[in-house]
């Protein structure tokens, strides 16, 4: 089997010792040698210097890293200053997205929406980036319909974005349809399918509460049977996983994102079943 373009999601780490397990978690999840690793940005700003420490670590490791970045409280003038700090440190790839916004913080910042976002960009720096946005396969939460959220999707891919990743999800006919549905709005991008391993049934039930990913109920079911056996959580999910990853790749998928939650086990996990 061919191996496929894969990315490795990480988040800023708030604490030295967060950093320094980091760097362990990269150094072994780099042997999988993924495509890039990506870095997520804090609403409003609040991880700003976070983010950028770490992809220029990563940077300075031999990877490619994308940081990502929100509009949700961004001036046109803080935004230009970030993608001119992005620039003179060589970054050539950003995930561009509107952000959550945090309880209470109405509409905030000179963009409302990521397509202002991927235009401004565009505008500012040419073609010096690549640009990827998100999608979702099973409707954003705040969208008012799928054909809605099909259309904002369309939006930011005519503003300038050259590629797509999508929230997690464990159905693969969701991402197959939102794919299909794309192209016949004639958006022509990748569209990489998102995945988040299953290590905590808790943890998971409440990420999925507040993005909107469905648990199918079979698996719920399953992982509640559990309860606290933390390694027959970890079994099942991998098998659900690598499975859900076999389906996607087998059925087009042009990639695989991991959302690694800074760990590097079930990532790589999954990913050495796919490849063998």
């Amino acid at each position: 089997m061919e191996t496929p373009n894969f990315s490795i999601e990480f988040f800023p780490p708030k604490t030295d010792e967060g950093a320094e397990k980091l760097r362990a978690v990269r150094q072994k999840l780099a042997e999988l040698q993924p495509k890039y690793f990506s870095v997520t940005f804090g609403a409003g700003g609040t991880t700003q210097q976070g983010t950028l420490q770490t992809v220029l670590e990563i940077k300075a490791e031999g990877h490619q890293a994308a940081p990502h970045l929100s509009c949700v409280g961004g001036s046109r003038e803080s935004l230009r200053a970030i993608l001119q700090q992005f620039q003179d440190n060589g970054i050539r790839r950003v995930v561009a997205l509107r952000g959550d916004l945090p309880s209470g913080y109405g509409a905030g910042g000179e963009f409302r929406y990521a397509n202002e976002l991927v235009e401004f960009i565009r505008k500012e720096t040419g073609d010096w980036f690549h640009i990827e946005v998100a999608a979702y396969p099973e409707m954003h939460p705040q969208a008012r319909s799928p054909q809605d959220d099909l259309q904002a999707f369309a939006r930011k891919v005519q503003a300038g974005a050259n590629a797509a990743i999508t929230q997690y999800f464990y159905n693969a006919d969701a991402y197959f349809d939102f794919v299909d549905n794309a192209r016949k709005l004639g958006v022509d991008v990748p569209v990489v399918a998102g995945i988040m391993p299953i290590t905590n049934y808790t943890q998971l039930m409440r990420f999925s509460d507040m993005c909107g990913a469905e648990i199918p109920r079979w698996v719920r079911n399953k992982l509640a049977s559990f309860g606290d056996d933390s390694a027959s959580i970890k079994a099942f999910g991998l098998d659900v996983v690598t499975s859900l990853c076999e389906r996607l790749l087998a059925g087009g998928a042009p990639g695989l994102h991991f959302y690694s939650m800074n760990q590097a086990a079930a990532t790589t996990a999954i990913w050495q079943r796919l490849v063998k």
